[in-house]
């Protein structure tokens, strides 16, 4: 059998008894708590007292009140038929989940306070941190109208305009088509675009690409089979620093210019921390 604190004693305990002699007063102190009168009996001089011509009280009720004064001979011997207990608590590291009912632990029994889980602090009533994350910094652009794009050549996307003003960090640059990672934005990061681009040439190729810091990291590209027009789109997920830049940029090897449909239909560039560093 399992116990939770002091195992239970297996032998029988002695009475327990106080002895008085050589007093002459009408008090004496007993060395055990009791709770009321009834919990010992008296005897002096080898006569019983009744309950009701002695009192308890003070500290613990250990100063009993006899009905009447000592003198030096007289013996009085107290037995303790009940007295109040210590409380044992469970030596450290004695409770195991198995001492511990399914269901004991209830919200009741949880102070209000932090709580740590797997490393992760969880304000029990108030906030959770650490736990997930938010998905902050993110912003959303897109573009305005039609943009050429020389053959041959990686041309800036001009994502204009903020969609809803999406932009927690404000940095996103609408002059300059950058964004630029602020000071607590660094982390990993999903980045995406997409843009609409006019007639593309059979057997042309078109790219689309992410740049960070100035250096293509992720391109889409495509090879049309017949002369269409063609919806691009890019994505990955990156680490980034404080002060990183992001921008898109779209090339083709086709014969001429051909056109970048810059608008809130057919044309995106966003991104969000996943997990920051």
């Amino acid at each position: 059998m399992t116990y939770i604190g002091q195992q239970p004693s297996t032998t029988f305990d002695s009475g327990i008894q106080d002895r008085f002699t050589g007093l002459t007063t009408n008090t004496v102190t007993l060395t055990h708590d009791i709770s009321a009168e009834t919990d010992i009996l008296v005897v002096w001089n080898n006569i019983v007292q009744d309950s009701s011509t002695y009192s308890v009280g003070g500290s613990g009720n250990k100063t009993l009140t006899l009905g009447g004064s000592l003198v030096s001979a007289d013996i009085v011997t107290v037995y303790y038929t009940n007295k109040v207990m210590q409380s044992v608590n469970p030596t450290a590291g004695s409770v195991t989940t198995t001492t511990i009912n399914d269901g004991a632990v209830t919200n009741a029994k949880l102070a209000n306070s932090s709580v740590s889980i797997n490393g992760s602090t969880l304000a029990l009533g108030g906030s959770l941190t650490g736990i997930g994350e938010d998905n902050t910094p993110y912003f959303l652009a897109s573009g305005t109208g039609t943009q050429s794009l020389t053959e041959d050549q990686n041309t800036t996307i001009q994502y204009n305009t903020l969609r809803d003003s999406l932009d927690s960090a404000s940095g996103y640059n609408t002059s300059t088509y950058t964004y630029t990672v602020q000071t607590g934005g660094a982390g990993f990061w999903y980045l995406a675009a997409g843009n609409y681009v006019q007639d593309i040439s059979q057997d042309k190729q078109v790219d689309i690409q992410i740049h960070v810091a100035g250096s293509e990291f992720f391109v889409s590209r495509h090879k049309p089979g017949n002369s269409i027009h063609q919806f691009l789109q890019v994505f990955g997920i990156h680490k980034l620093a404080v002060g990183n830049t992001v921008l898109i940029k779209i090339g083709h090897n086709d014969n001429s210019a051909r056109n970048a449909v810059n608008n809130a239909n057919n044309s995106f560039f966003g991104g969000f921390r996943i997990k920051s560093l």
